[in-house]
This record gives C-alpha cells, structure tokens and sequence, in this order.
C-alpha cells in the first residue's frame, strides 16, 4: 500500500508541475482593442486606454511644440513629439482634460496631449493672432520709455545716446 501511495504521490506531483508556459506578453507595438464608454479604441499595446471618453472627432491644430504621451497625465512615458502648429486628429477629451489624438482621420489612437496645446484647425488663425496682438501690447508697456534729451542718468554720470547710430557714450 506504500509503494501505490507513493507512486500516486509521485504522479500528481509531477503532473501539477507540467503546466503549459503563461502566454507572452503581447509585443509593445501589436494592435489591441479597448472599449471605453462605448467607444472602441485602437491603439498600441504600449497606449494605456483611457478610463473616460468623451469623443470629439475633429481635426486640430497644436499652438506650441507638445510631448505625446502614452498615457494621460504626466507621470506617462513620451511617444512622440508634435511640432508648432502640427496637424492631428482629437479623437476625444479624457481624464484630467486630456485629448486622445490621432496623426490621421479615423486612424488609430496615438497617445495623449495636454488639452490646452491643441485647438480646432478652423480657430488656429484667430488664436494665433490674437496671442500675437498681446504680445506686442506687452512688449509695448515694457519697453523703457525713451528720454526726449536722448540722455539718461547712469549712478554718477550721464549717458547720452548718438543721433547718427544707436551707440551710447558716457560722459
């Protein structure tokens, strides 16, 4: 009875550990589907999927050079880099007032921009313009005022600017 226990023993041992090797892990790049809020996603298996999804389905236009991320928020890895004024598709508004982006229409998603760094392609030109009139509004009230003389007080002395050039000369 001792030699069938231990034969028994000795099988269930040994088919416990023949278990069939855990599957890979899909490689970074494979295409994987996720489903959010009723809304399927395409996206790389190294694109974490949102948790919330609002969709936009519109073309934008970035206002300054932004990191991709590959997922929203900072603490994500950069994926790529859209440069001034770059094209992309916002596909939707994710957590934190991200967008989930796409290089083209209908494409799959990218990764994630701060919200702010993209907007509509059809209120790019006004954006752009209007930043640029308060740049120079700016630039205007910061700029020192130029003495009538063309001479200013420098700690013990005087410095006068030349009329033919813009060369100041200490006295």
């Amino acid at each position: 009875m001792n030699k069938r226990t231990g034969l028994l023993l000795l099988a269930t041992l040994s088919l416990c550990a023949c278990r069939s090797p855990a599957p890979p892990a899909p490689d970074k790049d494979a295409i994987v589907t996720s489903k959010v809020d009723g809304v399927v996603l395409h996206h790389r298996f190294a694109i974490k999927p949102p948790e919330v999804f609002t969709p936009i389905n519109e073309e934008y236009l970035t206002l300054y050079s932004v990191s991709v991320m590959d997922s929203p928020g900072y603490g994500g890895s950069v994926v790529t880099q859209l440069e001034n004024a770059a094209p992309f598709y916002a596909l939707g508004r994710v957590e934190g007032s991200w967008l989930a982006i796409s290089r083209a229409w209908g494409g799959n998603l990218t990764g994630y921009i701060v919200g702010n760094a993209g907007i509509p392609k059809d209120q790019h030109r006004a954006a752009v313009l209007k930043d640029r009139a308060v740049l120079r509004a700016r630039a205007r009230s910061a700029a020192p005022a130029k003495p009538a003389s063309g001479c200013i007080d420098v700690a013990d002395s005087k410095a006068c600017q030349d009329g033919g050039s813009a060369t100041w000369i200490l006295d």
